[in-house]
């Protein structure tokens, strides 16, 4: 009996070294698998997580000064022209606005078609031709002590407002901007001479605080001949100075819409092109001592003004008032959901 007894105990202590004997080493039973925390890991540094429809999963083909191509995402593209459109001193809602206007503009020109400029490329750092362009190293160089902080700012601008762009009844904008009115902007009809339902005239805030707001273009009288005539030859210039310019016709925010120069009728902003002018807001008087445009604002005056975002920022609206204000009809939605 007493063997049968030490058998018993015997088997009771291996089995006890078997099941428990693991536990004791291992710090005790095993937690309840619901309350186990969720397994982390971390990416390579080399690999960025990507949202889908963010700027940074679409690509652009950018044509740079020097004539190569480069090939940038839409987020780093849009830095750098956030940084050469608008000066990174600007308050933070301007600036997000003037990145959703970049982002659209870009995205309505790759997508009606090849530029003839450069079908190699989607865009280009010509802003005659498409839009503004500064490589972070020259901003960097360009803004001085305040590079990192304005830096900071453009990154903003790019990424909290990602992939989120402007649309009119589903599609995008021509989101076309310029940097300062003359207290109002301008109907895309009294400038290009079609009529687009979102580009219509509204009022513009910016004044006296714009940097050159006025300015003055003065041209001698031969100077002012040859440049005219050659373009317009049937012009007669031999009357008195005084008489050259008649029937000026004025634009909605009171610039020249069209002026007749010697019998010959032309827009003003023709004369702004001829005559390096700021903007077609102009007045003019003619003399012996020569022609003198007295000009007001800067850029051809549809869209966003620029400055006069600026002014509305500085007053609270946010970016999305801002384009709503200046871009008629318009809904501002994900590109995804356009």
């Amino acid at each position: 009996m007493q063997a049968m007894r030490t058998v018993v105990a015997t088997a009771l202590i291996l089995l006890l070294v078997v099941f428990l004997g693991p536990m004791l080493f291992l710090g005790g039973p095993p937690e309840d698998p619901e309350e186990d925390p969720l397994p982390t890991a971390t990416l390579p540094i080399d690999r960025t997580a990507i949202t889908p429809g963010s700027d940074a999963s679409r690509l652009v083909r950018v044509r740079m000064e020097d004539g190569t191509a480069a090939t940038l995402t839409l987020a780093d593209y849009l830095w750098r022209v956030v940084a050469a459109e608008m000066p990174a001193s600007f308050e933070r809602e301007a600036l997000r606005a003037q990145a959703v206007t970049a982002r659209t503009y870009t995205l309505y020109q790759m997508g009606i078609g090849t530029n003839p400029n450069h079908p190699e490329a989607d865009m280009c750092t010509d802003i005659a031709c498409c839009q503004a362009y500064l490589d972070p190293d020259q901003a960097a160089a360009n803004w001085g002590d305040g590079a990192s902080a304005y830096a900071a700012k453009i990154t903003d601008a790019v990424s909290s407002t990602d992939g989120q762009a402007i649309f009119y009844e589903g599609a995008l904008i021509d989101a076309v901007f310029f940097s300062s009115a003359a207290g109002r902007t301008l109907d895309a009809v009294e400038v290009w001479g079609g009529s687009v339902p979102y580009l219509t005239g509204v009022e513009s805030p910016e004044g006296e605080e714009v940097p050159n707001y006025h300015t003055t273009v003065a041209v001698s009288l031969e100077d002012f001949r040859e440049t005219f005539l050659a373009q317009y030859p049937q012009a007669d210039l031999s009357g008195a100075p005084s008489g050259w310019f008649q029937s000026l016709r004025p634009t909605s925010s009171g610039g020249v819409n069209t002026v007749e120069v010697g019998g010959v009728v032309v827009k003003g902003s023709e004369l702004r092109s001829l005559f390096g002018l700021r903007s077609a807001h102009f007045t003019v008087t003619a003399g012996a001592e020569g022609v003198t445009f007295s000009v007001t604002g800067y850029g051809h005056g549809v869209g966003m003004s620029q400055y006069g975002a600026n002014a509305m920022a500085r007053a609270g609206a946010s970016w999305q008032e801002i384009l709503e204000h200046y871009y008629t009809g318009v809904t501002i939605a994900p590109l995804e959901a356009g």
